[in-house]
């Protein structure tokens, strides 16, 4: 009887040298040699390890051996129900040849800031946390329900993130939205018909928070940054105005707040617990300062926590909005904690704000599905989400750990900066070398950003030169490869 093993595997030519280090390192090092020159491509199932020896007459356990060694180095990825299949991972030329860049498929590696690994996304928990919450979910849930969104998260976020983030959180001017691009929408459209002109921002950022402001009719004027973090001084020392046009442009009166004349800053766009992506917490001082301005102004200071969960080597820094509630707006998403793709955010609104917004959202929740509110709210309250969140610290702590061990040891030229907090560092690099690395980066098969990409245009202080590298992106398999691959590109 033909056994369903020899009938369901995968056909793989190898050619096994059996040496005098026996047939285990024979098989590894034929298997490399494979994935090396790009025989195995990326991805390639490999076939069972009981397969596999039937074919080549050997031990199940050689094979298997050989298997876990390669998975370890990094050339293989095992998943239970996935089998085990070739890393994706940069193809390297031999030393006597020129690197080779990659083809049309893309980067092997991706190292752009901004997302966690989803490899690490609780299925199994957000899974049991979806049951429970459709089971006790009541009828009218499933309604069109109320623009802020589903109570029962906005509850659950209430007391999360007084707890875990110092804000000073009521469920009533809480609003659930699609992420922080929506809204900081939600939040331009509302300045604007308050009479706002322009928005104050870091002078490192993402473009798509200022192409968002510029849509919203707002112009975005950035303040100065240093070792202290982004310069709030600006905003008090009559350097920012409403006079201007154009995107980022200053005059020497400012006006601020709902006293500001018309076209005034009345508003700061801010990453204080750790700007993103320079990495530098807002000086006790400078938040002191924005708040007091805010006060004194009836300014609205946007508070963007982005990983604001992610601390390693200080005390975490308490969100800004438990200064003032009544001048901040925290902004907070599952982005960076569990995934992106939930589409899931949150505005914690002062008073005077909280019904103008959820009357810009609309007048039923449309944008944000019921069922992932509902899940997220079953798990963050029965503390699934607290344990996910300490064992993605401790992996992300490991990464950038091996990558500062890793810098000292082969570029000890490149300084990593912004590393006590978050998933992503900024490496300081040579004058004039920036573009030069981020090319040396294609070749090795990486898509990672210059600092550069982050500077804001109308930014005055002179350029750095830094690669902005996330660590958190990579799965815990191709982390060692694109880690080699980016040793490989820095001078």
């Amino acid at each position: 009887m033909v056994k369903s093993w020899a009938t369901f595997g995968v056909d793989l030519h190898v050619d096994v040298t059996r040496t005098g280090s026996g047939l285990r390192k024979g098989l590894t090092d034929a298997l490399r040699a494979a994935v090396r020159g790009g025989r195995l491509a990326p991805g390639t199932r490999l076939p069972s390890s009981r397969s596999l020896a039937a074919d080549l007459g050997i031990a199940r356990n050689t094979v298997a051996d050989a298997y876990a060694d390669l998975v370890a180095e990094g050339w293989l990825t095992a998943r239970q129900g996935s089998g085990t299949r070739v890393a994706e991972r940069a193809v390297v030329a031999p030393a006597s040849a020129p690197p080779r860049p990659r083809t049309p498929g893309g980067p092997a590696y991706d190292l752009v800031p901004g997302t966690p690994d989803l490899a690490s996304f609780p299925r199994a928990e957000w899974l049991k946390a979806s049951r429970r919450a459709l089971a006790a979910a009541p009828y009218d849930a499933l309604g069109y329900g109320d623009p802020r969104g589903r109570v029962e998260l906005r509850t659950a976020l209430a007391s999360y993130l007084a707890r875990a983030r110092g804000v000073r959180a009521d469920p009533e001017r809480i609003l659930i939205c699609s992420g922080f691009a929506h809204g900081l929408m939600l939040l331009g459209a509302v300045l604007r018909q308050r009479g706002a002109g322009a928005l104050a921002m870091e002078s490192y950022g993402l473009d798509v928070h200022w192409n968002l402001v510029e849509r919203a009719g707002l112009r975005s004027v950035t303040l100065l940054f240093d070792e202290l973090g982004t310069r709030t001084d600006e905003l008090t020392a009559g350097e920012l105005g409403g006079s201007g046009s154009g995107s980022g442009s200053r005059s020497a009166s400012a006006s601020g707040g709902k006293r500001g004349g018309p076209g005034g800053v009345r508003a700061v766009l801010l990453t204080p617990a750790h700007q993103f992506p320079m990495g530098v917490p807002l000086h006790p001082d400078r938040r002191a300062a924005v708040v007091d301005w805010a006060r004194r102004t009836g300014g609205l200071i946007l508070e963007d926590d982005y990983d604001g969960e992610f601390r390693y080597d200080r005390q975490p820094v308490g969100a800004l909005q438990g200064l003032d509630p009544d001048h901040v707006v925290y902004m907070g998403t599952a982005s960076k904690a569990l995934a992106p793709g939930l589409r899931l955010g949150w505005l914690v609104l002062p008073p005077d704000l909280a019904a103008e917004v959820a009357a810009a959202k609309g007048y039923a929740d449309w944008s944000c599905g019921v069922l992932d509110q509902l899940t997220l709210a079953e798990f963050i309250t029965s503390g699934a989400y607290d344990r996910h969140v300490r064992a993605s610290r401790l992996r992300y702590r490991r990464r950038r750990d091996h990558l500062v061990s890793a810098l000292a040891a082969h570029a000890p030229s490149v300084t990593a900066t912004g590393i006590a907090a978050g998933f992503h560092a900024v490496l300081q690099l040579p004058p004039g070398t920036e573009q030069s690395v981020v090319r040396a980066a294609v070749w090795q098969g990486l898509a990672v950003h210059g600092l550069t990409r982050y500077r804001h245009p109308s930014a005055t202080a002179p350029p750095l030169d830094a690669l902005v590298v996330g660590y958190g992106t990579p799965t815990d398999s191709g982390w060692p490869g694109a880690l080699e691959a980016l040793i490989r590109a820095l001078p």
